[in-house]
């Protein structure tokens, strides 16, 4: 029976060796290339819901009741599938080597870089069709019209962004509420990113995916704002005071209540401006611009970004060692 204070700290040393895990294996092409990723299997479930509860011709009323009954289905399915997994990870010889493999599954640190440093790539080496095909793969866009600066906005702003809710937020959920609240998380956030937007279609159904998903980043979002800033200390050519300024001026200005706190923070460390207008398929999104300095980002500026987001992940997952350290050795 292991000691009060190890058991207080088991999740923590499980989270740290999974964030050093996912940084060497990445996304695992070789494994889901064969088998579904669990977030795909999500994905078609949300897809299934929206095509049978999602009626154009239905009342506005109707249709945010259908969107809540959507969400609150597949959240709860989440749940109960994370209980269903502790469970195993408990009774299994193996149990923590699963646990340890089911939050690389979920966590997309290492494939975040990959993605990153792809589009810079494409760009350098390429030229700007293969930089818009790259950076296709991470934004929501339309790509089509993106020149250089805009290419490498996008990807500098996706790192930002998703640094926040693909890497800090699921680590805080597995801390807070273990693996049920590591796998809500993920579904929450699957559901904003497929049906949480203001489209005509989706605007009334999606509205409290949205909003849900808006509750479960507020504080993971502005975590990952710190990390940057943190990381900025270490990072060559980057200013941790500018960073700072940036989040405290800058991050309000972003249209969702969370994204413009990491974005923020990106953009004040590299000295360069993000956000701005936005090219969508159905139009024009005339987004405020986060920062002070040049909006003529580059696959240099990429390049910068990836290795701040660099120092971010190592500093978030040192993080939980020292706690691990400071609660085992009390």
């Amino acid at each position: 029976m292991p000691s009060p204070d190890l058991a207080a700290a088991h999740p923590l040393i499980l989270l740290f060796l999974a964030l050093l895990l996912d940084a060497v294996v990445g996304d695992m092409r070789w494994l889901f290339s064969k088998v579904p990723h669990p977030i795909v299997l999500v994905g078609r479930l949300i897809g299934f819901l929206d095509y049978k509860l999602n009626r154009s011709k239905r009342i506005k009323a109707k249709l945010m009741i259908r969107g809540c009954i959507a969400t609150i289905l597949v959240t709860s399915l989440a749940v109960a599938a994370g209980h269903l997994c502790a469970l195993a990870v408990g009774n299994l010889p193996f149990g923590e080597a699963l646990e340890i493999f089911v939050i690389v599954v979920l966590v997309a640190q290492r494939s975040l870089y990959d993605h990153g440093h792809a589009v810079s790539t494409a760009l350098k080496r390429d030229g700007i069709e293969a930089g818009r095909l790259a950076v296709s793969h991470i934004v929501g866009r339309d790509t089509t019209v993106l020149d250089e600066h805009g290419v490498a906005r996008g990807a500098i702003e996706s790192l930002a962004e998703n640094f926040a809710d693909g890497v800090v937020a699921p680590a805080f959920w597995y801390l807070i509420l273990g693996l049920p609240g590591l796998f809500a998380y993920k579904v929450i956030n699957t559901l904003d990113s497929m049906i949480g937007y203001k489209s005509e279609r989706y605007r009334q159904f999606g509205l409290f995916a949205a909003r849900l998903d808006d509750v479960v980043n507020l504080i993971p979002a502005r975590f990952a704002a710190i990390f940057f800033v943190l990381a900025s200390v270490v990072t060559p050519n980057t200013s941790p005071a500018r960073a700072t300024k940036i989040v405290w001026h800058d991050a309000g200005k972003h249209d969702s209540p969370n994204a413009g706190w990491p974005e923020a923070a990106m953009a004040g460390a590299l000295n360069r401006a993000l956000g701005g207008p936005r090219y969508y398929v159905g139009g024009v999104t005339k987004s405020q611009w986060i920062g002070d300095g040049d909006a003529r980002s580059t696959a240099r500026d990429i390049d910068r970004a990836l290795i701040l987001y660099g120092f971010a992940c190592l500093i978030h997952a040192m993080l939980y060692a020292a706690v691990f350290a400071m609660v085992f050795w009390r």
